[in-house]
């Protein structure tokens, strides 16, 4: 049986490709003995940092790519208009099953529009959605999804996301049974918006999720919950305040074990969930160690099976919903 093969967009990012290689040559280490990573960019700038890290050429593969997206770019024009870009070539090789996992610090927006695109959504899906990790004060970590792929949701949206999450904590941060929830403007069923309330009744009718209610925002970094449902307009404001007071932490100079946990670099990326491959997007100023926990955690949704655990819930959810 073939060894674990990680695709990587050795462009994406702005300390790109320098850091980006640094982080591959520093996680071989922990990867199965015959892993190798595939790592697509422009071979002029990558070749040379390949050898400067002294990577072995038996657990690294370098494919060329002449066209790198931009941060900024328009993700479904670059998209069309830069088929030989790194994203493009990488997620046409996840297509083809060349590579069984692609990761990259690029442009969100371009990964998202190359993932579904290629490998598309598992069947029962409507819409991916993009994760991120919340510090929770008992040194154990919490799920919020979605936090920027879709900020405009029905409430049978929010149901499947508090599915994936939910499969995605079990598996992928093995966290036992996890505890699921709305977030809120009050604990108390019937609190919030039309959108949380339909979905709530949803949530709470699921045989499949462990759904414990409504949290409110003040319940983020608490143990209340183990998975945070919300829709991408409201989960990419908490992720981006969540940023910016680990910011103004570091500015002021404090010190504190719990803090040092906001530090993205820690977890190397988010899931894209309910694709049909393993998807992960990075901190655009990804740095080294921010690529190298990337790619642990590409691993770790490889071996879990995690695509293969969605396809079996959300067959499920089809028969329970045709019964």
């Amino acid at each position: 049986m073939p060894g674990l093969k990680i695709g990587i967009d050795a462009m994406g990012g702005d300390f790109a490709p320098v850091e980006c290689i640094r982080g591959a040559a520093l996680v071989l280490d922990q990867l199965p003995p015959d892993a190798q990573l595939v790592l697509y960019g422009d071979l002029s700038q990558i070749q040379p940092l390949v050898h400067r890290e002294r990577m072995p050429s038996h657990r690294v593969e370098l494919v060329h790519c002449e066209e790198v997206v931009g941060m900024a770019e328009s993700p479904t024009r670059a998209m069309q208009q830069k088929p030989n870009s790194s994203i493009a070539i990488g997620f046409q090789h996840l297509k083809e099953g060349f590579i069984d996992a692609f990761a990259g610090a690029g442009n969100t927006g371009a990964m998202m529009v190359g993932a579904v695109q290629s490998v598309r959504t598992i069947e029962g899906v409507l819409r991916p959605s993009l994760t991120t990790v919340v510090p929770r004060d008992n040194d154990h970590l919490g799920i919020l999804l979605d936090v920027g792929a879709n900020v405009d949701c029905r409430p049978e949206m929010l149901l499947q996301f508090g599915l994936l999450g939910s499969l995605y904590a079990q598996y992928v941060y093995h966290i036992d049974a996890p505890r699921v929830a709305l977030i809120s403007i009050g604990e108390e069923e019937g609190k919030g918006n039309q959108l949380v309330k339909e979905a709530a009744e949803l949530m709470r009718a699921s045989r499949q999720l462990r759904f414990i209610g409504n949290i409110e925002g003040r319940h983020i970094f608490s143990n209340q919950a183990d998975v945070m449902v919300c829709d991408g307009f409201v989960g990419n404001i908490i992720l981006k305040f969540g940023e910016s007071i680990y910011d103004m932490v570091k500015r002021r100079g404090i010190t504190d074990p719990y803090w040092d946990r906001f530090n993205y670099e820690n977890y190397g990326g988010s899931g894209i969930l309910g694709l049909n491959a393993p998807v992960v997007v990075a901190h655009g100023i990804s740095n080294a160690n921010a690529f190298r926990n990337m790619i642990l955690l590409t691993r770790e949704m490889v071996e879990s099976r995690l695509v293969e655990r969605f396809r079996e819930a959300f067959l499920n959810l089809q028969t329970a919903e045709l019964g």
